[in-house]
């Protein structure tokens, strides 16, 4: 007869059977659940932080606050939420801190007088730049809180009823937030893009 370890974690399971056999303590559900996900999450970090070596750091910091607060996952949302939002409110955190340090305000006052909430054809004024790089600049330059919008719509995807249990904000906000994210990297791409300054 074939016992089956205790520990065995079948990766077929769903994140919430692998939750509750990690609170349970089997500590191999949890190296599952970091092995799932721990890609997805540096990705959402660096996004936020351009620095490789700070972006690990926050994406360590992000698994060892699940592994001490896993009890506080309630299973309103999916664990990949709980994770965004973890994640998130750590690179802000540290944008924070960092701001702070260096004594500089990423303040931009850019008058838009009426706001549709039509952000297709505002999107589409953003043509991807060729360089990467300068595009990557320019979302570094969004305050703190447009970026986090900025990243989980652009890059990710997420609708903004998933950005609105991340971040805990109106989606009507969240709206406003991405089209002025939009409208200010239009400003600051304009003068280095030869086809984003005609397209506007």
């Amino acid at each position: 007869m074939e016992y089956l370890d205790k520990n065995y974690i079948n990766v077929n399971s769903d994140d919430t059977e692998i939750i509750e056999s990690f609170r349970t303590g089997n500590d191999q559900a949890f190296n599952h659940l970091v092995r799932k996900y721990q890609k997805r999450v540096y990705w959402v970090v660096r996004k936020m932080i351009s620095d490789h070596d700070d972006a690990d750091d926050i994406t360590q910091e992000v698994f060892i606050r699940v592994y001490k607060s896993i009890n506080e996952f309630r299973g309103d949302s999916s664990f990949f939420t709980y994770l965004y939002r973890i994640a998130i409110n750590l690179s802000l955190n540290f944008l924070n801190k960092r701001k702070r340090m260096n004594g500089k305000r990423a303040d931009f006052d850019i008058e838009i007088s009426k706001f549709e909430s039509n952000e297709s054809s505002a999107e589409n004024l953003i043509d991807r730049p060729r360089n990467e790089k300068l595009f990557k600049s320019a979302i570094e330059q969004l305050p703190e809180q447009q970026r986090a919008v900025f990243v989980l719509r652009f890059y990710d995807n997420l609708t903004y009823d998933e950005i609105s249990k991340i971040l805990n904000r109106s989606v009507g906000g969240l709206k406003a937030n991405y089209f002025h994210a939009v409208k200010k990297l239009q400003v600051i791409l304009k003068p280095h893009l030869k086809d984003l300054s005609e397209a506007i």
